[in-house]
């Protein structure tokens, strides 16, 4: 029998982190539904489509295809046959993905294929609407948030250590826009389902925030 663990929150509350060890740990299917959207964003990027061009990237659509494959390990996205894996974490391609990810035809598309990836196999899945719109009916649900100065903290020590420079306050202001954008959205906002656990990670390393899931997951599961 499969079972669906779905994992929401705000950008950088560390769910693609925490859910890729998780799965690994585990033994689930790993699936990261922010990359399937930073892959469709770099479409456009690359295509010179608008992002509030809504028609156009309604028109996109089906001209896109994204696979997801697991390759020694690691997750690998396709994009139209490309593995995409060394641009979609870029900053200009969150933005247009979150930007871009309000429009109907593009979450309709994706929505369909991360439910079909779910039927298949137990798996781990993360994002902004998981557990209230992608499997409503997921066996466990946690939100996992941490405040916006603890994530932009975490995304400047990223960085950092990348030798990008960059500025904390700008990194914070961009976390609390993108929030403030996505639980605003009209199709599928960003918000803690009603049976979802919440799990704040501000004063947890990634071992306290693995050791606090695996217990809910254990709860929920050995019911």
């Amino acid at each position: 029998m499969s079972v669906n663990i779905a994992i929401d929150g705000p950008a950088g509350a560390g769910k693609s982190t925490i859910a890729k060890r998780l799965a690994s740990e585990l033994g689930y299917i790993y699936i990261d539904t922010g990359a399937m959207y930073r892959a469709m964003a770099y479409y456009f990027l690359k295509n010179g489509i608008d992002s509030k061009d809504e028609e156009a990237i309604k028109q996109s659509c089906p001209k896109i295809d994204i696979t997801i494959k697991h390759i020694d390990g690691e997750q690998v996205v396709i994009l139209n046959g490309d593995n995409v894996n060394g641009v979609i974490r870029k900053e200009e391609v969150g933005k247009m993905a979150s930007a871009t990810s309000i429009y109907p035809a593009v979450r309709t598309k994706l929505v369909e294929l991360q439910r079909q990836l779910a039927s298949q196999e137990s798996v781990i899945m993360d994002g902004r609407d998981i557990g209230t719109v992608v499997l409503p009916d997921a066996d466990v649900k946690i939100y996992l948030t941490a405040s916006s100065r603890t994530r932009a903290q975490r995304r400047f020590d990223q960085l950092s250590q990348k030798g990008v420079e960059c500025d904390i306050e700008v990194i914070e202001k961009d976390i609390i826009a993108r929030d403030e954008q996505d639980m605003n959205r009209k199709v599928s906002p960003l918000r803690q389902a009603e049976d979802a656990v919440l799990l704040d990670s501000s004063n947890l390393d990634i071992d306290g925030v693995v050791s606090a899931m695996k217990d809910i997951i254990n709860d929920k599961i050995n019911k």
